[in-house]
């Protein structure tokens, strides 16, 4: 790694690390050692800038939920409706885990653990978000009348993000995550003639 990167930047880097690493394997397995070596750095340099590993876990999930959710909101900002909205958000989500494929293997792991660790509580609170983001989009097609009147914008929103992670599942065992490009747009036409919206335009 450069030495003339900033604290920050080699904060970064490091959050980049880790979740390349969780692309390659399971992030459970993930030592600080195999951090450093992949950086060029000393475990003793990684510990200048994270007080422990749980730190850096909580860092990488701190920026996957920052970095997820503005892509969500960039995304569904210029939609004309918010039916649109909710398919912008839909599929920036599918793109963003295509491009960042340790982040599920990243989120899967964590939430299988058995206490509560600050990086859950991350993950946790980013589903909390990303959910409000869907049920108010809901709640303005509602409405609109873009969306049935007897629709339940938190269950709605619950199953949405659902999809995705259904999404995500089948293609980590089909071994290609890019098959959710194929297999997402079915999906959102599914989910949106449920919900009354068959009249949607979906194409990406």
């Amino acid at each position: 790694m450069p030495p003339h990167l900033s604290a920050e930047e080699r904060r970064t880097k490091t959050v980049e690390t880790v979740l390349t690493l969780a692309g390659q394997g399971n992030p459970s397995e993930i030592t600080t050692a195999a951090i450093a070596e992949h950086m060029n750095v000393t475990q003793g340099a990684l510990f200048r800038h994270f007080p422990s590993k749980a730190a850096i876990w909580q860092a990488a999930m701190e920026w996957v939920a920052e970095t997820l959710l503005d892509r969500i909101d960039t995304a569904s900002q210029t939609a004309a409706t918010p039916v649109l909205a909710l398919r912008a958000m839909f599929f920036s989500h599918v793109a963003f885990v295509i491009e960042h494929p340790g982040v599920p293997r990243l989120m899967f792991a964590e939430l299988q653990q058995a206490g509560q660790t600050p990086a859950r509580h991350v993950a946790h609170t980013l589903m909390q978000r990303y959910a409000h983001r869907v049920s108010g989009r809901l709640e303005q097609a509602k409405s609109r009348g873009e969306v049935g009147s007897d629709t339940d914008p938190k269950a709605a929103a619950i199953l949405f993000i659902g999809m995705i992670q259904g999404l995500v599942m089948q293609s980590m065992l089909a071994g290609n995550l890019r098959s959710m490009e194929a297999n997402a747009p079915g999906v959102l036409a599914i989910y949106l003639r449920g919900l009354g919206a068959a009249s949607a335009p979906l194409e990406q």
